[in-house]
């Protein structure tokens, strides 16, 4: 009850503030701007800091055994301003144990012990692990505090089993695995609101810093390992003929079949030691995210993401040869990266490959993607590789806290498949859009649907997270595209970007960065689609006959600045679209008024927002009586 009624304090707090030029604003944000790390012209301020870690990782995995055991050192560096004496860290896959705080109920596979934590050391002094029957937050008191800018090193051995794969991580099959949030992990520290102690329920997602990892993953012969990073000596891991068909993959824009199933058969694709050590090693990313089987084919190529430099990513799939779509993928991952790379953001690629690994997910990592298979669907199939690689911009490349801000991630996502979908098939992209997108949130009567895209992403569960995260931020995003107009949108776009990669930008770094760039205060326009309560319906009122021609009065029922058509028919036949960007609303997000100026006579008027489909659309038309 006492969560409801802060939740609805700061709803009423939005709504009040929604009239007013100046943004919404929590007290833990202002801190952060007063303390000079954040800074109100849309940068990072000149006190910003960031944690990080360096990861050593080993972990070993048997399958049909789903045991995973791993060894861990962690060197965390303090950069912040206060000491760090009870450092928070995170078991994610405890998520799998009984009486855990879970989103809905799981099937009996998915349920295990959780991670047992064998060993624990600070600073090479072995310490009691304090909860040994905990959850998913753990908050450690440490021997001595780590002063700011000094570093302590943490050391595990633990164990867990993985669980039998419903979505994001765990037992594809019997020999299949996808290991994902498989490691202990500090949680993230920060300059707005310290330690993060928001609990993982398998419905939000995830909050990390930039850190280093070298992981090693110790597998039976025969096993190939895909993941996040850079293979490390590939030439000692794969047989002579196969190693040499990865490396051509490196450079080649045509898919090269690295492993295939007659591969496979012959056991003739992987060194022959009892154990082989696959070691992965990247730097200056979020996490690590890796894909086991004896039986996946192996597909690869390459593109070029940056045509100044021409540098190349690898793109790799990795899946069941029953599969009828992933044949495809590989080729639908090369054109995802170079249209990403090309279009919007327009920003190369930023990593060095791109693996789409079959699971039951649809799910991102850092430079991995666990999707499901669509069989002969192949139109989903690429627009699901489109969302799920452009999460490499958002939230990895760009360090956002999906578990809060959502939308941040989730938003964009879906904007930029949308977009991609229009240079596909525009008819295609239109209609998905609207039914999976829009259609839920827009034509229900619903107030969970009416929440504020600002509000937590923490405080919100069911449709109205989901309304807010996908469909109803992207129609935010892209109205913004459209009220600057691409050129400019897409610089705003790229300067955000430029500023926050690497970093924890929130919602006010990218509102400030966009008012700055732009040259304009567009905080009407964000007050109107983040902080209000507002849905799509628009209505007309009056068409009133004038000297140059007709004015029309079109009220805005809903309160969303949307862009729209205003579809007219002459009497004489012809037609005509007078296309409106949000702009109409900057005066009075209420009330418009249009004039239109003709020597004919208009027989019938239509407004239209396509993808901005309106809730009522019974009074959007007016014809002559």
């Amino acid at each position: 009850m006492v969560r409801i009624l802060l939740f609805s304090t700061l709803l009423c707090s939005i709504a009040f503030c929604s009239n007013a030029q100046n943004l919404y604003m929590p007290r833990d944000v202002q801190q952060a701007y007063k303390n000079g790390t954040r800074s109100a012209d849309g940068h990072p301020g000149k006190k910003y800091w960031q944690n990080k870690a360096r990861y050593n990782i080993a972990v070993t995995a048997t399958p049909p055994n789903r045991t995973i055991r791993g060894t861990e050192e962690i060197i965390y560096f303090n950069t912040s301003p206060e000491p760090v004496q009870y450092p928070v860290f995170r078991l994610l896959l405890n998520i799998h144990k009984p009486g855990a705080m879970r989103n809905g109920n799981k099937f009996e596979g998915y349920l295990t012990s959780g991670v047992h934590i064998d060993h624990f050391a600070v600073n090479n002094q072995q310490q009691d692990w304090p909860y040994p029957n905990g959850f998913v937050l753990h908050r450690v008191k440490l021997p001595n505090a780590v002063m700011p800018g000094d570093s302590v090193k943490f050391t595990f051995n633990w164990h867990f089993d993985l669980s039998v794969q419903d979505g994001r991580e765990g037992m594809v099959d019997s020999t299949t695995m996808f290991l994902a949030y498989f490691y202990p992990r500090i949680a993230v520290n920060d300059d707005v609101s310290g330690w993060d102690l928001t609990n993982f329920t398998d419905q939000q997602e995830f909050y990390s810093d930039f850190n280093d990892y070298t992981v090693t993953v110790n597998v039976p012969a025969n096993f190939v390992v895909w993941g996040t990073g850079t293979l490390q000596h590939p030439e000692t891991l794969l047989q002579p003929d196969i190693a040499k068909r990865y490396q051509q993959s490196q450079t080649s824009d045509a898919v090269i079949h690295v492993v295939t199933k007659a591969d496979l058969q012959s056991k003739k694709v992987t060194a022959q030691n009892n154990m082989n050590a696959w070691q992965f090693k990247a730097s200056n990313i979020p996490d690590m995210a890796f894909g086991i089987s004896d039986h996946f084919v192996w597909d690869a190529a390459s593109t070029v993401v940056d045509a100044s430099t021409g540098r190349r990513a690898s793109v790799q799939t990795a899946y069941n040869d029953t599969a009828i779509d992933y044949p495809h993928v590989a080729g639908f991952t090369q054109r995802t990266l170079r249209w990403l790379s090309r279009n919007w953001p327009g920003i190369p690629y930023p990593y060095e490959k791109m693996t789409v690994f079959q699971g039951h997910a649809d799910m991102e990592y850092p430079m991995m993607c666990n999707d499901d298979t669509y069989d002969s669907d192949t139109a989903e199939a690429l627009l699901t590789v489109v969302h799920e690689v452009t999460h490499t911009y958002m939230p990895f490349y760009m360090g956002i806290n999906e578990t809060k801000y959502g939308f941040m991630d989730e938003g964009w996502a879906t904007a930029l498949e949308y977009l991609f979908g229009l240079d596909e098939n525009a008819a295609v992209a239109n209609k998905k859009f609207k039914d999976f997108r829009i259609a839920p949130f827009t034509k229900d009567l619903s107030s969970d649907f009416e929440i504020p895209i600002i509000a937590p992403g923490t405080s919100l569960a069911g449709n109205a997270l989901r309304a807010n995260q996908y469909g109803k931020a992207a129609l935010g995003y892209l109205a913004a595209k459209d009220l600057l107009g691409d050129v400019l949108f897409k610089k705003c776009l790229q300067e955000y970007m430029k500023r926050w990669h690497g970093k924890h930008p929130i919602p006010w770094d990218f509102f400030n960065t966009f008012n700055e760039v732009s040259g304009r205060n567009l905080n009407w326009f964000w007050n109107n689609w983040f902080f209000t309560f507002n849905h799509i319906d628009l209505a007309i009122q009056q068409v009133a006959k004038t000297n140059s021609g007709y004015e029309v009065s079109i009220r805005n029922v809903g309160g969303f600045a949307i862009p729209f058509d205003v579809l007219v028919t002459y009497t004489d036949g012809s037609k005509a679209a007078l296309h409106q960007t949000p702009a109409i609303w900057q005066a009075n997000q209420q009330q418009a008024k249009l004039s239109i100026k003709t020597n004919k006579t208009i027989a019938a008027l239509k407004l239209d927002g396509n993808i901005f489909m309106d809730g009522n659309d019974s009074d959007n038309e007016w014809k002559t009586l």
